[in-house]
């Protein structure tokens, strides 16, 4: 008796000192796979993911293989298919994620009135009422949240009262503020289930003296010259015509902009006007890089100029200013892998959003099993 006591007190303190499973997670239009890598660095278990670019897909499919990947139109998928054995885990899910396509509502698109992906973020209740989340986490470009675009914010807020759910305020925040070496203005929304705080967002972790810069990302990479390579497969520099070389040649290193060039250099669009002022421009080694798009190795699409180098920034050092780690792998030719490094989430950001989700579920838990 004695002994099978001891073992069962052994036993005891063998579950008390067990670690906890980690919080799971579900990725809604995950891309090429950037806010599944902050999810996993901030400790969550990403169980399922959906998307329907197909080339993106293979992406995420090579970095994240431990996942179950649905490759599909979310209007066409059924919630709990989503899930890998059809049915939802025994802890259930704790976090929703959802990063509905930007363009519809970015001031950047002119076409963006009509545009029928503004509705894919409605998809996000249907998901909620199947895998009853704990948290459900929405990142979008800043317009989302814009007096144009009140009547999602509404439909998604009555949507979600239905089912019980809390839907917060949408929250501007700049990436750069968050240790990523870009200044990358989004919208953050929670929204949580009955009885879930809403997760509050940590304060600046980098104040403005003290952000990742240009150098902090890219300065031990190795310099090139138009057309040159490396053993990096995403470290090469494009193949620039001479009339672009020189141009180049005339704007100043370290943050240098067109309206340096000669007139006998100005593009004709260009004579004249004012506007885009950072087509042709050169990054500044000391700033945080500007926002970077789907062209950001192309320095006729914004301020995508190398600070050093006359060339446009290559695809390793747009994923770096993104925050991929170096042995992220990107499927696709350069104008795809450009497209989805443009398209992500900054992968720290994403992990830090999920870093004060997993706090808010964990103090919560504690809560539950002190109570």
């Amino acid at each position: 008796m004695c002994s099978k006591a001891i073992t069962t007190r052994q036993a005891r303190r063998t579950a008390l000192r067990r670690e906890p499973e980690p919080p799971i997670a579900v990725d809604l239009f995950c891309g090429c796979g950037a806010v599944t890598q902050g999810l996993k660095q901030a400790g969550f278990r990403v169980l399922s993911a959906l998307d329907c670019d197909p080339v993106a897909c293979e992406t995420y499919a090579t970095n994240h293989p431990d996942v179950h990947l649905v490759r599909d139109d979310i209007r066409a998928v059924e919630p709990l298919s989503l899930l890998p054995q059809g049915s939802l885990p025994a802890g259930g899910v704790d976090l929703l994620v959802v990063c509905a396509p930007c363009q519809p509502f970015s001031s950047q698109n002119r076409h963006r009135v009509g545009d029928e992906r503004a509705d894919l973020i409605l998809q996000a209740p249907r998901f909620v009422a199947g895998l009853r989340p704990r948290l459900v986490f929405f990142e979008n470009v800043p317009g989302l949240a814009s007096p144009a675009n009140h009547s999602q914010i509404r439909q998604l807020e009555a949507a979600f009262s239905a089912e019980g759910y809390t839907l917060g305020l949408p929250v501007r925040v700049d990436a750069a503020d968050y240790a990523v070496p870009q200044r990358r203005m989004r919208c953050i929304m929670f929204a949580a289930a009955p009885g879930v705080p809403l997760p509050q967002l940590p304060q600046p972790i980098t104040p403005e003296g003290a952000r990742r810069t240009v150098r902090d990302a890219l300065g031990d990479l190795p310099p090139l010259a138009s057309g040159q390579a490396t053993a990096d497969p995403l470290h090469f520099a494009r193949n620039h015509q001479e009339i672009a070389l020189q141009r180049m040649r005339h704007i100043p290193k370290d943050g240098g902009s067109r309206f340096s060039l000669p007139p006998e250099l100005e593009l004709a669009c260009h004579k004249g006007h004012k506007g885009h002022p950072d087509v042709y421009g050169r990054m500044g080694w000391g700033n945080v890089a500007p926002t970077l798009t789907t062209g950001c190795t192309d320095v006729t699409r914004g301020r995508f100029m190398h600070p050093r180098d006359d060339r446009a920034i290559t695809l390793r050092e747009a994923a770096r200013l993104q925050s991929f780690p170096d042995e992220y792998s990107f499927v696709g030719c350069p104008a795809a892998i450009a497209r989805q490094i443009g398209n992500a989430v900054p992968v720290q950001l994403a992990q830090v959003v999920a870093c004060s989700a997993a706090r808010t579920l964990s103090l919560l838990d504690q809560n539950q099993r002190s109570a």
